[in-house]
């Protein structure tokens, strides 16, 4: 799914109010934070033990960070997942832009990994994929990717500037735990059909509440008028006097 995104300001406010990544009819929505691309990057290398320097050189290689990104070959998102790898790495959104570069972090770790922490390899089977850079023996002699590991190579040299954007990420685990409870016990139309008769309750007890006051304020004049009427002060100086 296409992702909308936060443009955040230089105070790193949110200009508007934060876009939904999906629309599904759950509780999942407003069990979510907002995060920077720069935080979702450190979250990942942290989680994976990649340098955030890294990641955010292939996202610069692979989409200039742009989420909605898809190639000819059909990789897709900010780290250019194929959608077999994406399904292999448990990505169900390529699009969503937390998912796809824990996705893309998560695999680069595994690509690390098989080659024994040499960046270069690492990369060009990122881009190549693993079997070819075993095929051969190093850096497959595809002018694509060998251009690839130079470029990523450049960029992970130089400074990286990353949009000043924040998207949606999961809750926290305490979130989840109460979005299972709410999806458990009632579905979400459920739930706005309940807001639409609380709404309706809450009217409805306003409306009573200013009639009930509006019927004191009466009677409360309706009594001083009935207190001040010269007949009425007249009857009381008289009983005064007997």
């Amino acid at each position: 799914m296409k992702v909308q995104a936060i443009q955040s300001t230089e105070t790193g406010a949110p200009a508007v109010a934060e876009a939904s990544l999906d629309n599904d009819s759950n509780f999942s929505s407003y069990l979510k934070t907002s995060n920077t691309l720069e935080q979702i990057f450190e979250e990942a290398a942290a989680t994976y033990g990649v340098p955030k320097d890294l990641l955010k050189a292939i996202a610069k290689a692979e989409s200039n960070f742009d989420p909605n990104a898809t190639s000819g070959a059909g990789a897709q998102g900010i780290m250019q997942l194929m959608p077999a790898t994406a399904r292999g790495l448990g990505v169900t959104d390529s699009y969503d832009p937390y998912q796809n570069i824990m996705g893309g972090a998560k695999y680069i770790s595994q690509m690390l990994d098989k080659f024994n922490g040499n960046v270069k390899l690492a990369l060009a089977a990122y881009n190549a994929g693993p079997n070819n850079v075993a095929k051969y023996g190093g850096v497959p002699p595809f002018k694509e990717t060998q251009n690839y590991v130079v470029k990523v190579m450049g960029f992970m040299e130089g400074s990286i500037s990353v949009p000043n954007i924040s998207y949606s990420v999961p809750g926290t685990h305490e979130d989840s735990y109460y979005q299972a409870i709410l999806d458990e016990l009632f579905s979400y139309e459920d739930y706005l059909e309940f807001l639409d008769m609380y709404t309706s309750v809450q009217d409805s007890q306003q409306k009573e509440d200013e009639e009930e006051q509006e019927q004191r304020s009466d009677s409360f004049y309706s009594y001083q008028e009935i207190k001040y009427n010269p007949a009425v002060l007249n009857l009381m100086r008289g009983s005064e006097s007997i």
